[in-house]
């Protein structure tokens, strides 16, 4: 059966997240209901990553298998007329080989946290960016970020529901920029544990107000204990942005 990959971008903010559920909007489901509208065929889709509910793709990459050869540009434009007015919208389509997985194949996978570091709250950005009013070091918050580069045990940064067998990852890349009021933090390994990103974004926090120096963050890793983390940022400043092949 012919295979195909597509390169999603979606708002997270109405659905409970990428995973299909029973009883609530998914960006799994939308996608799934437009690809049988165009094709006449149900299908499972397979994804990069699940992301959670409220967390934006701008990057996410799915695979699904039909049984007969379409044009990767018509089914480019057929999925995103089917997908109105939901806003996921398909950026890329093109036919693999069988041997391709969305999750298996996947070598890295990069995020993306926004943080709107103002006193006015967000407008435009509603649901889009983490609202913190209180000045924030982000120079001391990109130290501490580098801290912790590298292969670890992520206990310290794992939610209590995460499903993976182990909780040594290799964090490749963690950094803090600042963009005029934006404050900016990049992630990137080859796989993330449950709330991982939004664990250790909540914890950079605690450095950019002052509450933590730079090495209790490293301190907080090394403790490989739950209750040694910041309290966990929310979903709306999470991107997925790319997933390397």
């Amino acid at each position: 059966m012919p295979r195909y990959k597509l390169t999603v971008e979606y708002d997270g903010t109405p659905f409970s997240g990428w995973q299909r559920q029973t009883s609530r909007p998914s960006v799994q489901q939308a996608l799934e209901e437009a690809i049988e509208r165009f094709s006449g065929e149900a299908v499972t889709t397979q994804a990069a990553g699940r992301t959670d509910a409220g967390v934006h793709g701008l990057g996410q990459v799915v695979h699904f298998d039909l049984s007969k050869d379409w044009d990767p540009f018509r089914i480019r434009e057929a999925l995103n007329y089917h997908l109105r007015p939901d806003p996921v919208a398909i950026i890329e389509a093109e036919a693999v080989g069988d041997e391709f997985e969305a999750r298996f194949s996947a070598k890295a996978r990069h995020y993306e946290y926004r943080i709107l570091n103002r006193r006015a709250p967000p407008v435009i950005e509603r649901n889009h960016v983490w609202h913190l009013p209180m000045p924030l070091d982000a120079d001391a918050m990109d130290y501490a970020a580098g801290m912790i580069l590298g292969t670890h045990d992520f206990t310290t940064f794992r939610s209590a529901e995460c499903q993976a067998k182990s909780p040594l990852r290799t964090l490749d890349a963690f950094a803090v920029r600042r963009e005029a009021e934006h404050i900016v933090i990049t992630a990137s390994a080859r796989s993330f544990l449950h709330h991982q990103v939004r664990s250790m974004v909540g914890s950079l926090k605690l450095v950019g107000e002052g509450k933590w120096k730079p090495r209790d963050l490293r301190a907080a890793l090394d403790a490989r204990d739950r209750q040694r983390c910041g309290a966990m940022a929310p979903s709306g400043g999470l991107y997925l942005t790319r997933v390397d092949y």
